[in-house]
């Protein structure tokens, strides 16, 4: 069999049932731009060592199908893992006699950097926020004060906001993938199990959250002019203006949520509340996201109990 037939088969019967729909997406395009033009044609008993760790290579030093360049670790390691599931499920399914999917060597993982806003450019953006007359922009200060992710931002209806109880439940996300070139927004379950959560809300956030509810007409609570759910890519690109017109450096949306998490450190909040309010599957992962902070939170604490010595 060919391994593009394979690729097609082993997604829509596999892989499909088993990832969320954004996942299937993902996958979906990484096949179809990377791995078929390469690997496609090749008859699946026929993928040598030689050839798979040349595929990696090649993508390692000009997979960027945009600048013709090197492309990232990260998604030369993603890529790669599509080819070794597809070869083993195809082995294990005895479409295959042979997997050398194994002997693929990836690169190291390189270790993800944590981006926050300082303090001062947080003063900055919360500002202007709160002094423009754009109601959707409380989202982003909503964002730095719960720690939610631009989807489950974009998914909030009124109805996840419980004004009597001071919390909001996260249990569901915004997403866009593209079918027949059109981006369509649809609603799906959070990233995991644990994301789905509640988020205990200050008074100074639920006040911003009553105004805006007192003149809103839709059930969103960042909505766009027609009242329907504003789109991830739209809601990340108004973020980048602000940033611009602020001239603040250039920092991606999921900073919020490290910039939370960061202000949470600072503030004394402990790692297992802040894993539970961030959704992580354990304080393990917070724990070792965090570390620089941590450690810049014990240096400020043990320089402050310095100053109890007594000479």
């Amino acid at each position: 069999m060919k391994y593009n037939e394979w690729l097609d088969l082993w997604l829509q019967k596999y892989v499909k049932i088993a990832v969320k729909l954004k996942t299937y997406d993902y996958y979906k395009r990484l096949i179809n731009t990377h791995i078929k033009p390469m690997l496609g044609e090749y008859d699946l008993d026929n993928m040598s060592p030689s050839l798979l760790q040349d595929f990696v290579i090649q993508k390692l030093e000009q997979g960027n199908l945009i600048t013709g360049n090197a492309l990232a670790k990260g998604s030369v390691i993603n890529i790669a893992r599509l080819v070794k599931q597809s070869i083993n499920e195809a082995y294990n399914l005895n479409i295959t006699n042979i997997n050398n999917s194994a002997k693929i060597k990836l690169p190291s993982n390189p270790e993800t950097k944590i981006t926050a806003f300082e303090k001062y450019e947080q003063s900055i953006i919360e500002k202007y926020c709160l002094h423009n007359r754009k109601n959707n922009y409380i989202g982003i200060i909503l964002c730095l004060y719960t720690g939610i992710r631009i989807g489950e931002l974009l998914a909030l209806t009124w109805e996840d906001i419980d004004f009597k109880n001071k919390f909001v439940s996260i249990t569901k996300t915004a997403c866009e993938i593209k079918n027949k070139d059109k981006l369509c927004i649809y609603v799906d379950t959070p990233k995991t199990k644990n994301s789905i959560r509640i988020i205990p809300l200050s008074t100074a956030i639920l006040n911003l959250l009553k105004a805006k509810y007192k003149t809103s007409t839709s059930k969103f609570v960042i909505s766009t002019k027609s009242n329907n759910m504003v789109g991830t890519r739209s809601y990340q690109k108004t973020f980048e203006r602000i940033l611009k017109k602020l001239q603040l450096p250039h920092k991606n949306f999921h900073s919020l949520r490290h910039t939370f998490a960061t202000r949470a450190i600072e503030f004394g909040m402990d790692i297992k509340t802040l894993s539970e309010i961030l959704g992580h599957k354990n304080p393990a992962i917070t724990l070792q996201r965090y570390a620089h902070s941590l450690t810049a939170h014990k240096i400020d604490i043990m320089n402050k109990f310095g100053k109890t010595l007594s000479y």
